[in-house]
């Protein structure tokens, strides 16, 4: 029986098409025929990649995505600095 908690990670901050900086954002839950996740980019709020999201679950995400693009964007600076880890 799938649960409905979704797990969100994200990258460092990666070079992405035509070398400009992203952060890889992916959302993860149990479906009922598996995991299901949806991997995004930020700063461009846009799903690339997806498996078991309806197109309004992808619209929510990027809508997600977009207003939380900044604290995503802090967040992975921090694990891109290995520095900060002191």
């Amino acid at each position: 029986m799938p649960d409905n908690e979704m797990k969100m990670t994200y990258s460092a901050i990666v070079a992405g098409k035509d070398n400009k900086k992203v952060v890889r954002v992916s959302f993860e839950r149990e479906g009922a025929q598996g995991k299901e996740i949806a991997e995004g980019v930020v700063p461009e709020a846009k799903i690339v990649k997806q498996n078991g999201y309806t197109e309004d679950e992808i619209k929510s995400l990027e809508e997600y995505l977009k207003s939380n693009a900044d604290d995503i964007i802090a967040k992975a600076k921090v694990i891109s600095n290995p520095l900060k880890w002191l």
